[in-house]
């Protein structure tokens, strides 16, 4: 009988298989991959599961509390002070919060990686000036390095997610770098030049693709900052702007209603902290999944 190779050591398969097993092994990250599915689904199925559209106004039920009954429907969160449903709200606003955190990730992942590749491959003098640019960045806080560049560019969602990007890339950009460091002068990368392999695809080709673990958890844990950050941008008004049912931005809106109008606040505050506590969970679980030094034996 013929043996199944299908799982051999090496093949994509296996692999896959290993990185469940132990991504599963977390069983934090199991569920919080469950629960950033189900915002994922929300948000993408938003104008079917949203009883009305987020910018809808209905006079007659300004603050209606959760639950109520009214001619227009059933509000189950409740409406905000210009008579908004909340619910449909927030599963417009979960597209907003999604969209920010994979457009950071992304610029700051393909511009601090090109930073990092060049500055551990080349060395030298390009590894000094990117990496000093780099520590300037850094040597500020996120949050004020952001609100400067959004005070400079002008307040919107836009302008905030560039913003944010330039302060996230250094963390990718010292990453790849390091990463780098250790893997050019590995035997593969000097087979590769000796068999005339050139800069552009000895970086991109032969030594990135073995950098992406650390990447990867970053590009995780970068994702939930982002949300964070630009909900941040948005309470202080630097940010997405009324009324884009952006979740900070609602948090802004409701800030003078707080003490008689719990749930404009409660809902938008627990849609952030749920979603950002589970990216965070499922970072963990791609760090014991990618890590070879946390995987057990």
């Amino acid at each position: 009988m013929m043996a199944d190779t299908t799982l051999t050591p090496g093949t994509r398969r296996a692999q896959l298989a290993e990185f469940w097993f132990y991504f599963s092994e977390n069983r934090g990250a199991v569920i919080a991959l469950v629960v950033f599915v189900l915002v994922l689904l929300a948000a993408i199925a938003a104008p079917i599961l949203a009883a009305h559209g987020p910018d809808v106004q209905f006079r007659d039920a300004l603050l209606a509390k959760p639950m109520t009954d009214t001619a227009h429907g059933h509000f189950w969160l409740g409406t905000d002070a210009v008579g908004r449903d909340i619910l449909s709200r927030l599963l417009f606003g979960a597209r907003y919060s999604l969209f920010v955190g994979f457009f950071v990730v992304v610029l700051a992942l393909s511009v601090g990686v090109i930073l990092g590749l060049l500055a551990g491959w080349f060395g030298g003098w390009v590894d000094t000036v990117i990496m000093r640019v780099m520590d300037v960045i850094l040597a500020f806080p996120s949050l004020l390095l952001a609100l400067v560049f959004v005070a400079v560019l002008g307040p919107g969602l836009i302008n905030a997610m560039i913003a944010i990007a330039v302060v996230y890339q250094p963390h990718f950009a010292r990453l790849t770098r390091a990463a780098v460091m250790g893997e050019k002068n590995k035997d593969y990368v000097m087979a590769a030049q000796v068999a005339g392999a050139g800069n552009m695809r000895l970086m991109f080709i032969t030594v990135l693709p073995n950098c992406l673990a650390p990447l990867i958890v970053q590009g995780t844990m970068s994702f939930s900052n982002a949300i964070l950050d630009v909900a941040a941008l948005g309470f202080l008004g630097m940010g997405a702007q009324p009324p884009t049912p952006e979740w900070g931005t609602m948090l802004s809106e409701a800030r003078e209603f707080i003490l008689r109008a719990w749930w404009v606040v409660t809902f938008p505050g627990l849609a952030i902290l749920i979603t950002v506590l589970a990216i965070n969970l499922m970072g963990d679980g791609l760090r014991d999944a990618l890590d070879p030094k946390l995987k057990r034996s």
